[in-house]
């Protein structure tokens, strides 16, 4: 999601800058530090498997300790971090692509992205992109399938200017006509691009057939919707989806609980927030029938191919082992059973991974996928239903098992690396609903998943008779397969089923020949 994307970029700004000050402050220790000869350094493992790590130590912390609530009802987490004289702020806003009534799909795109662009109340777009860039501040919004999101970083001497502005922009935008105007263009651009990759028309395609052609996490912005959109339907959705009482805050860094709770006070206050309930999330259609479904691009030589099926809520007590064993079928990399085959084993591939999604409001999606040659295709999908047919029937190795929880286990402490993260994870789990004891239990519920439990999840929840295999590329060749391997093709792997060839969307309009 956009949202997230651009959560991550300013994350990512953020770590470097607060690389380049940790360097300045080392400047002065490192070389004598270079220097300085440890005495009593011990022997060096002759193999990596000899090394000996002492056994990790780290309780997570308390989401409760760094809560609180502002008077007007809206959840805030501090975590004070003062390392370095940095504050970042991020505002999750209940809002969505779900609210967004048919033909107007583009509008809470547009919104995410003219609320920071467009400026606001009392200022013209450049004037306030000028305040913004004078502070040295990173300030951004978005609006994605299910969840809104505002933030920004600054220096702490500048957090009260810049958290006027930033308040000022999410209350009053004024989404300028022009800015919408240079907006709409490059949508536009980007439409028309849509069908230059495998990877794009894979992905829009695979939502389709999985989530049902009516859901609305499929793309359904087309020229004409882009070209449709009013200021007046920009201003109509903020004024509905955005005041505090959709909102929750998460600050971090170089800051006083009290003095943020204080400022908060002062910007939210007389912006009154709307009654009632959230409005539901839909859940999805039916997925499409089993089977092999094939869109055909004649100008590239290699298949993207998707092999899935519905899965299940991260709520399902079956959760935790079915992440250890999504880690070691397809998840966990160079390590995993169908990365090994595939591309160590048999070089059909440079990635071949699965991943099993956790739905918050729906179920998810269990899904492997790879990219080969076109008349590899075949060959690279038929060892990844073996392997998924394999893990269903066979036992694990307690090697394969140990390897995915300890290193489930040891990254634990990642989801609180920073108080950045601390605070947007806390913030994320009140928002999506999760249970308070999840971080407290994780480690010990992975711990106790066992080979039969792997066995036992995978063949309840991987059904070979409900996969859905998207195969884009060059449908000539890749039914052709390789002729030095005729044991492997797309019929054979089509069972007898006739195989679906779904005609290559305009990338305009999205209308099929």
């Amino acid at each position: 999601m956009k949202h997230l994307t651009d959560r991550n970029q300013r994350q990512n700004k953020t770590s470097a800058l607060r690389r380049g000050l940790s360097l300045l402050a080392l400047a002065g220790i490192l070389p004598a530090a270079a220097c300085a000869t440890a005495p009593g350094e011990p022997d060096i493992a002759s193999h990596p498997t000899q090394l000996k790590f002492p056994e990790l130590s780290f309780t997570p912390p308390e989401a409760a300790r760094a809560r609180s609530v502002l008077s007007n009802g809206t959840p805030v987490y501090v975590v004070e971090d003062p390392s370095l004289p940095l504050v970042d702020l991020q505002v999750m806003i209940r809002v969505g692509a779900y609210l967004v009534p048919a033909g107007k799909e583009g509008i809470a795109g547009a919104v995410g992205s003219q609320i920071r662009a467009a400026g606001v109340e009392g200022r013209s777009p450049e004037a306030f992109d000028e305040e913004v860039a004078f502070l040295a501040a990173d300030m951004s919004t978005s609006i994605g399938n299910t969840q809104g999101g505002a933030s920004f970083n600054c220096l702490t001497k500048d957090l009260e200017q810049v958290m006027e502005l930033f308040f000022h922009m999410l209350r009053k935008p004024a989404f300028d006509q022009k800015r919408l105007e240079i907006y709409r263009s490059q949508v536009l651009q980007n439409l028309a691009r849509r069908n230059d990759s495998t990877d794009s028309i894979e992905s829009r395609e695979w939502q389709r057939l999985l989530r049902g052609p009516e859901h609305f996490t499929n793309d359904k912005v087309t020229k004409t919707v882009v070209e449709g959109i009013t200021r007046e339907d920009l201003t109509a959705f903020h004024r509905k989806h955005f005041h505090p009482g959709n909102f929750i805050i998460s600050v971090s860094g170089d800051v006083k609980r009290e003095h943020v709770l204080a400022l908060l006070e002062k910007h939210l206050a007389g912006w009154k927030s709307q009654g009632g309930e959230p409005a539901k999330i839909p859940a999805p259609g039916a997925p499409a029938s089993p089977g092999v479904y094939m869109i055909d691009k004649p100008d590239v030589n290699q298949g993207r191919v998707g092999i899935g099926h519905i899965g299940v809520k991260r709520d399902h007590p079956d959760y935790f082992a079915l992440r250890v064993m999504n880690h070691i079928l397809g998840g966990g990399g160079f390590v995993s059973r169908i990365m090994s085959r595939v591309r160590s084993d048999e070089g059909l591939a440079y990635t071949a991974r699965s991943s099993y999604d956790f739905g918050v409001y729906y179920p998810g999606i269990f899904r492997a996928y790879f990219q080969s040659k076109s008349e590899s295709v075949a060959h690279a999908a038929t060892l990844v239903l073996e392997e998924i047919e394999k893990i269903r029937t066979t036992p694990v190795k307690q090697s394969e098992i140990d390897n995915a929880r300890n290193y489930m286990i040891e990254v634990f402490p990642r989801f609180f690396a920073s108080a950045s993260q601390v605070a947007g994870t806390f913030a994320n789990e009140e928002f999506t609903g999760r249970s308070s004891d999840f971080f407290a239990t994780y480690r010990d519920r992975i711990r106790a998943v066992t080979p039969a439990e792997i066995m036992r999840v995978a063949k309840k929840h991987l059904v070979p008779e409900k996969l859905i295999i998207l195969i884009v590329g060059n449908s000539k060749d890749i039914l052709a397969g390789d002729p030095d391997k005729p044991q492997f093709s797309i019929r054979k792997l089509a069972g007898g089923r006739t195989i679906e060839s779904i005609p290559l969307a305009d990338p305009l309009s999205l209308k099929r020949e």
